[in-house]
C-alpha cells in the first residue's frame, strides 16, 4: 500500500464513534479490529482513546481496560453536570492540542471522528505538510469531512468485524409458572365440564 512507511498517530473521539454506532446500527465498537484495520501495518507513533467518566455507567471500566488491551493510551476525564442539570462531555480541545503537539513526529495523522467541528485543525495540519486521514460512520458524519477537507475518508462501517451486535436483555418472561398455571386452570376447567355432563 501507499505510504506503508509513514509514522501515524491515532486519535478517537471515543463518546463520538461510540454512540453513533450504537444508535445507527446498535452495535458495539470492536476497538481492537479498528486499531489494527487504521494502523494498516504502518508504525503507530501513538494512539490515543479519549473517554469521558461517569460514575453511573455500568462495566466502565472493564470498557476502559478493553481500550488499553487494544493498544490505546486513554486520555480520560470527569463528566462535568451543571447546577441547571445541563451536562458536558467533549474533548475537541484536547484532541486539537494533542495532533498539534505530536505532528512533529508523524507523517499521517488519523482521526476518528465525525465531527465537522475539526475541519479547521485539519486544515491546519494538512498545511503543515501532515497527511490527514478521517474515519467515521458516514451516516454521523459532516459532509464537508467526507470532500476535499482530508486525505482519504475511511467509512468505519466498511471495515470487517467492525461492529459487534448488542445483545438486547429479555423484555419478560416467556410461558413460565404463570403460564403453566394457566395451561392447568384450562386443562382443569375441561375436566370439570365433561364430569358435570
Amino acid at each position: 500500500m501507499r505510504y506503508k512507511d509513514h509514522r501515524v498517530g491515532i486519535f478517537v473521539d471515543v463518546q463520538n464513534v461510540y454512540h453513533s454506532a450504537k444508535h445507527l446500527y446498535q452495535s458495539r465498537v470492536n476497538f481492537q479490529t479498528l486499531f489494527s484495520s487504521l494502523s494498516a501495518r504502518r508504525p503507530v507513533v501513538r494512539a490515543f482513546a479519549y473517554v469521558v467518566k461517569s460514575d453511573t455507567v455500568p462495566g466502565e471500566e472493564s470498557f476502559f481496560e478493553a481500550l488499553k488491551a487494544a493498544g490505546f493510551e486513554l486520555r480520560s476525564k470527569e463528566l462535568q453536570v451543571f447546577s441547571d442539570g445541563s451536562k458536558k462531555a467533549d474533548w475537541d480541545v484536547g484532541i486539537a492540542i494533542d495532533t498539534v503537539r505530536l505532528a512533529h513526529a508523524v507523517d499521517t495523522i488519523i482521526l476518528v471522528t465525525g465531527d465537522g467541528d475539526f475541519i479547521p485543525l485539519i486544515e491546519y495540519l494538512r498545511s503543515l505538510g501532515k497527511r490527514v486521514e478521517v474515519a467515521a460512520f458516514s451516516r454521523a458524519t459532516s459532509g464537508k469531512l467526507k470532500k476535499d477537507t482530508v486525505d482519504n475518508f475511511i467509512e468505519l462501517e466498511s471495515i470487517p468485524k467492525i461492529l459487534m451486535p448488542i445483545r438486547q436483555k429479555p423484555t419478560g418472561k416467556t410461558g413460565g409458572e404463570g403460564s403453566e398455571k394457566r395451561r392447568r386452570g384450562h386443562r382443569g376447567g375441561r375436566g370439570r365440564r365433561r364430569k358435570e355432563q
